[in-house]
C-alpha cells in the first residue's frame, strides 16, 4: 500500500479536470475581489435595462 501511495503522488499526467477547477474558481474569486463594485454595478444596469425592455403582464 505504501508503495502505490508513492506511486500516486509521484505521478505527473497533466492537469486534471479537479485542478482545473481548482484554478477557475481562484481566477473568479481574484476578479470578484478586484472589480467586485464595478461588476455589481453592471450587473445591476444589465438588470435594470432588461427589466425596462420587457413588458410585464399583469394578470388576464
Amino acid at each position: 500500500m505504501n508503495t502505490s501511495i508513492r506511486k500516486f503522488l509521484a505521478e505527473e499526467d497533466g492537469i486534471t479536470a479537479l485542478e482545473y477547477g481548482i484554478l477557475a474558481a481562484i481566477v473568479v474569486a481574484a476578479i470578484v475581489a478586484t472589480f467586485g463594485t464595478q461588476l455589481q454595478t453592471l450587473f445591476t444596469n444589465i438588470f435594470a435595462s432588461l427589466t425596462a425592455a420587457v413588458p410585464t403582464s399583469k394578470g388576464g
